[in-house]
């Protein structure tokens, strides 16, 4: 848990799509450190799916468009997931700075 007691939004999702959270004290615990790296690897899937799509768009054929949306619509939905959590976690510093 985080000094104002907010759990974190972890980068995956439970059952269903539901959000996960991780409440500890430990900002450098296992599970801080592995929510981190899934951070990282989900927003360098992004920038490269971006890439991808780039070059692919001009001319792709109707299914590879259809993939192609599939993947970025996913991606999309895990840098919104790290954005909001690590949204929630500047907003704590800022209040715990703040006292």
């Amino acid at each position: 848990m985080t000094e104002s007691g907010e759990p974190r939004l972890l980068p995956w999702g439970g059952t269903g799509g539901k959000a996960c959270y991780l409440i500890t004290d430990e900002h450098d615990g296992p599970v801080s450190r592995l929510a981190d790296a899934t951070e990282a690897v989900q927003l360098g899937m992004g920038r490269e799916l971006i890439a991808h799509a780039r070059e692919l768009l001009p001319g792709a054929p109707r299914g590879e468009l259809r993939h192609l949306a599939e993947c970025l619509t996913h991606a999309l939905a895990d840098a919104l997931r790290v954005a909001e959590s690590r949204g929630r976690r500047l907003a704590e510093g800022f209040s715990s700075g703040a006292g």
